[in-house]
Protein backbone atom coordinates (compact mmCIF):
# COMPACT_ATOMS: atom_id res chain seq x y z
CA UNK A 1 0.00 0.00 0.00
CA UNK A 2 0.93 3.02 -0.73
CA UNK A 3 1.40 6.30 1.66
CA UNK A 4 -0.32 9.37 1.02
CA UNK A 5 2.00 12.53 2.93
CA UNK A 6 -0.36 15.23 4.25
CA UNK A 7 1.16 18.42 5.20
CA UNK A 8 0.26 21.34 7.61
CA UNK A 9 -1.99 18.99 9.67
CA UNK A 10 -3.23 20.04 13.68
CA UNK A 11 -6.12 17.72 14.01
CA UNK A 12 -7.50 14.18 12.73
CA UNK A 13 -10.95 14.61 12.43
CA UNK A 14 -12.82 10.97 12.19
CA UNK A 15 -15.56 9.23 11.05
CA UNK A 16 -16.60 6.02 13.12
CA UNK A 17 -18.63 3.72 11.54
CA UNK A 18 -16.67 2.14 8.08
CA UNK A 19 -13.88 4.44 9.00
CA UNK A 20 -12.50 3.32 12.69
CA UNK A 21 -14.63 0.73 13.47
CA UNK A 22 -15.97 -1.99 11.13
CA UNK A 23 -19.85 -1.60 9.74
CA UNK A 24 -20.46 -5.26 10.90
CA UNK A 25 -19.80 -4.14 14.61
CA UNK A 26 -22.14 -1.63 14.53
CA UNK A 27 -25.41 -3.19 12.22
CA UNK A 28 -24.85 -6.90 13.74
CA UNK A 29 -24.13 -6.11 17.56
CA UNK A 30 -25.02 -2.65 18.62
CA UNK A 31 -28.56 -2.31 16.31
CA UNK A 32 -29.92 -5.80 17.01
CA UNK A 33 -28.92 -4.99 20.89
CA UNK A 34 -31.04 -1.75 20.94
CA UNK A 35 -33.73 -3.68 19.08
CA UNK A 36 -34.19 -5.91 21.77
CA UNK A 37 -33.44 -4.32 24.70
CA UNK A 38 -36.04 -1.55 23.68
CA UNK A 39 -39.48 -3.37 24.11
CA UNK A 40 -38.83 -4.05 27.78
CA UNK A 41 -37.25 -0.50 28.10
CA UNK A 42 -40.41 1.35 26.84
CA UNK A 43 -42.34 -1.12 29.28
CA UNK A 44 -40.93 -0.43 32.44
CA UNK A 45 -39.50 3.03 32.08
CA UNK A 46 -41.87 4.77 29.70
CA UNK A 47 -42.75 7.41 32.67
CA UNK A 48 -39.10 7.41 34.27
CA UNK A 49 -37.12 10.27 34.46
CA UNK A 50 -33.89 9.07 32.99
CA UNK A 51 -36.28 7.83 29.52
CA UNK A 52 -38.72 11.01 29.66
CA UNK A 53 -35.80 13.01 27.13
CA UNK A 54 -35.40 10.89 24.62
CA UNK A 55 -38.76 10.23 24.26
CA UNK A 56 -39.66 13.93 23.92
CA UNK A 57 -37.46 14.05 21.01
CA UNK A 58 -39.44 12.00 19.14
CA UNK A 59 -42.36 13.17 16.58
CA UNK A 60 -45.57 13.50 18.27
CA UNK A 61 -47.35 11.39 16.81
CA UNK A 62 -44.24 8.34 17.54
CA UNK A 63 -44.84 8.92 21.02
CA UNK A 64 -48.38 8.67 21.77
CA UNK A 65 -47.58 4.72 23.17
CA UNK A 66 -44.93 2.73 23.84
CA UNK A 67 -46.14 0.78 20.74
CA UNK A 68 -45.69 3.51 18.76
CA UNK A 69 -42.58 4.73 19.43
CA UNK A 70 -41.07 0.89 19.57
CA UNK A 71 -42.90 0.85 15.25
CA UNK A 72 -40.79 3.93 14.40
CA UNK A 73 -37.75 3.01 15.86
CA UNK A 74 -37.65 -0.12 13.94
CA UNK A 75 -38.67 1.15 10.72
CA UNK A 76 -35.96 3.92 11.11
CA UNK A 77 -33.45 1.19 11.99
CA UNK A 78 -34.18 -0.87 8.85
CA UNK A 79 -33.92 2.24 6.76
CA UNK A 80 -30.59 3.42 8.37
CA UNK A 81 -32.04 6.49 8.76
CA UNK A 82 -29.68 9.17 10.62
CA UNK A 83 -32.45 11.22 12.57
CA UNK A 84 -30.77 12.62 15.61
CA UNK A 85 -33.60 12.01 18.05
CA UNK A 86 -33.57 8.08 16.98
CA UNK A 87 -29.61 8.14 17.68
CA UNK A 88 -29.39 9.93 21.35
CA UNK A 89 -32.08 6.74 21.74
CA UNK A 90 -29.74 4.25 20.85
CA UNK A 91 -26.78 5.76 23.00
CA UNK A 92 -28.96 5.07 25.77
CA UNK A 93 -29.87 1.42 25.04
CA UNK A 94 -25.96 0.77 24.51
CA UNK A 95 -24.95 1.81 27.83
CA UNK A 96 -26.56 -1.02 29.22
CA UNK A 97 -24.61 -3.34 27.16
CA UNK A 98 -21.45 -2.10 27.65
CA UNK A 99 -22.07 -1.89 31.21
CA UNK A 100 -22.54 -5.08 31.50
CA UNK A 101 -20.45 -6.52 29.24
CA UNK A 102 -22.47 -7.94 26.49
CA UNK A 103 -20.06 -6.10 23.99
CA UNK A 104 -17.25 -4.19 23.53
CA UNK A 105 -16.03 -1.89 20.37
CA UNK A 106 -14.09 -3.45 18.07
CA UNK A 107 -11.91 -1.32 16.06
CA UNK A 108 -9.87 -1.55 12.96
CA UNK A 109 -6.39 -2.99 14.17
CA UNK A 110 -4.35 0.17 12.60
CA UNK A 111 -6.83 2.54 14.70
CA UNK A 112 -5.13 2.88 18.29
CA UNK A 113 -1.24 2.81 17.40
CA UNK A 114 -2.51 5.89 14.93
CA UNK A 115 -4.66 7.65 17.71
CA UNK A 116 -1.87 7.30 20.58
CA UNK A 117 1.03 8.03 17.67
CA UNK A 118 -1.09 11.76 16.30
CA UNK A 119 -1.45 12.59 20.17
CA UNK A 120 2.28 12.03 20.85
CA UNK A 121 2.97 14.16 18.32
CA UNK A 122 1.01 17.05 19.45
CA UNK A 123 -2.02 16.91 17.29
CA UNK A 124 -5.51 17.10 18.01
CA UNK A 125 -8.16 13.84 17.56
CA UNK A 126 -11.97 14.62 16.89
CA UNK A 127 -14.45 12.37 15.87
CA UNK A 128 -17.77 13.54 14.01
CA UNK A 129 -20.38 10.51 13.54
CA UNK A 130 -23.97 10.82 12.89
CA UNK A 131 -24.38 9.04 16.49
CA UNK A 132 -24.64 11.03 19.03
CA UNK A 133 -21.46 12.55 21.20
CA UNK A 134 -22.92 10.27 23.81
CA UNK A 135 -22.98 7.06 21.65
CA UNK A 136 -19.59 8.30 20.59
CA UNK A 137 -18.00 8.52 24.30
CA UNK A 138 -19.71 4.87 25.22
CA UNK A 139 -17.80 3.67 21.96
CA UNK A 140 -14.12 4.66 23.02
CA UNK A 141 -14.62 4.42 26.40
CA UNK A 142 -15.12 0.42 26.03
CA UNK A 143 -12.88 -0.85 23.28
CA UNK A 144 -11.34 -4.69 23.33
CA UNK A 145 -7.82 -4.37 22.77
CA UNK A 146 -5.87 -7.12 20.76
CA UNK A 147 -5.04 -8.81 24.17
CA UNK A 148 -8.86 -9.02 24.78
CA UNK A 149 -8.96 -6.70 27.59
CA UNK A 150 -11.31 -4.22 27.61
CA UNK A 151 -9.60 -0.17 27.72
CA UNK A 152 -10.90 3.65 27.91
CA UNK A 153 -9.82 5.41 24.72
CA UNK A 154 -11.59 8.74 25.14
CA UNK A 155 -8.76 10.39 26.82
CA UNK A 156 -7.02 10.16 23.10
CA UNK A 157 -10.42 12.48 21.34
CA UNK A 158 -10.88 15.93 22.17
CA UNK A 159 -9.59 18.80 24.50
CA UNK A 160 -11.79 19.67 27.47
CA UNK A 161 -15.17 18.51 26.06
CA UNK A 162 -14.26 20.15 22.49
CA UNK A 163 -13.20 17.31 20.06
CA UNK A 164 -17.22 15.54 19.86
CA UNK A 165 -19.41 16.36 17.26
CA UNK A 166 -22.74 14.86 16.14
CA UNK A 167 -25.17 15.87 13.90
CA UNK A 168 -27.18 18.02 16.44
CA UNK A 169 -24.52 20.52 17.17
CA UNK A 170 -22.34 20.49 14.01
CA UNK A 171 -24.84 19.58 11.71
CA UNK A 172 -25.46 17.61 8.36
CA UNK A 173 -22.20 15.73 7.67
CA UNK A 174 -22.86 16.25 4.15
CA UNK A 175 -23.17 19.58 4.27
CA UNK A 176 -20.65 22.37 4.21
CA UNK A 177 -21.29 24.29 6.62
CA UNK A 178 -20.97 21.57 9.16
CA UNK A 179 -17.39 21.67 8.82
CA UNK A 180 -16.71 25.55 9.01
CA UNK A 181 -18.65 25.23 12.14
CA UNK A 182 -16.25 22.35 13.35
CA UNK A 183 -13.63 24.31 12.86
CA UNK A 184 -14.28 27.07 14.28
CA UNK A 185 -14.84 25.15 17.56
CA UNK A 186 -11.63 23.85 17.74
CA UNK A 187 -10.54 27.18 16.58
CA UNK A 188 -8.22 25.77 13.83
CA UNK A 189 -8.17 26.81 10.29
CA UNK A 190 -9.65 24.21 8.18
CA UNK A 191 -7.03 23.41 5.78
CA UNK A 192 -5.24 22.39 9.14
CA UNK A 193 -7.70 19.54 9.85
CA UNK A 194 -7.47 16.04 8.03
CA UNK A 195 -11.01 14.72 7.98
CA UNK A 196 -11.44 10.83 6.98
CA UNK A 197 -14.80 9.45 6.65
CA UNK A 198 -15.85 6.13 4.31
CA UNK A 199 -18.32 8.32 2.90
CA UNK A 200 -17.49 10.25 -0.22
CA UNK A 201 -20.43 12.60 0.37
CA UNK A 202 -18.85 13.82 3.37
CA UNK A 203 -15.28 14.26 2.08
CA UNK A 204 -16.77 16.52 -0.81
CA UNK A 205 -18.22 18.45 1.72
CA UNK A 206 -14.81 18.60 4.31
CA UNK A 207 -12.80 19.07 0.79
CA UNK A 208 -15.25 22.47 -0.51
CA UNK A 209 -14.83 23.79 3.83
CA UNK A 210 -11.19 23.97 2.95
CA UNK A 211 -10.38 21.04 4.81
CA UNK A 212 -8.28 18.12 3.70
CA UNK A 213 -9.84 14.71 3.75
CA UNK A 214 -9.20 11.62 2.59
CA UNK A 215 -11.60 8.38 1.67
CA UNK A 216 -10.85 5.64 3.49
CA UNK A 217 -11.71 2.14 2.31
CA UNK A 218 -12.59 -1.22 4.69
CA UNK A 219 -13.53 -4.65 4.34
CA UNK A 220 -17.31 -4.36 4.71
CA UNK A 221 -17.97 -1.12 3.30
CA UNK A 222 -19.61 -0.42 -0.41
CA UNK A 223 -17.45 -0.41 -2.89
CA UNK A 224 -16.47 2.65 -4.73
CA UNK A 225 -16.74 3.50 -7.77
CA UNK A 226 -13.73 4.12 -10.47
CA UNK A 227 -14.91 7.83 -10.61
CA UNK A 228 -14.77 7.97 -6.85
CA UNK A 229 -11.02 6.28 -6.62
CA UNK A 230 -10.52 9.21 -9.59
CA UNK A 231 -11.43 11.72 -7.73
CA UNK A 232 -10.36 11.21 -4.38
CA UNK A 233 -7.77 10.16 -2.70
CA UNK A 234 -7.97 6.83 -0.64
CA UNK A 235 -6.54 4.92 1.81
CA UNK A 236 -7.21 1.16 3.11
CA UNK A 237 -5.12 2.15 6.55
CA UNK A 238 -4.23 4.51 8.64
CA UNK A 239 -1.00 3.21 8.16
CA UNK A 240 -0.95 4.24 4.93
CA UNK A 241 -1.02 8.38 6.36
CA UNK A 242 2.26 10.32 6.74
CA UNK A 243 1.32 14.01 8.68
CA UNK A 244 4.55 16.22 7.86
Amino acid sequence: MSRIEVQGVKCVLLDIEGTICPISFVKETLFPYALRALPTILSTHWTSPSLAPYIAAFPPEHRTSPAALESHVRDLTARDVKAPYHKALQGYLWEEGYASGAYATELFADVVPALRGWKEGGRGVAIYSSGSVFAQKLLMRHVRGSDGRVESLEGLVGEEEKGWFDTVNAGSKVEEASYGKIAGVLELAPESILFLSDNVKEVEAALSAGMKSLVVDRPGNAPLSDEDKNRFKVIESFEQISLA
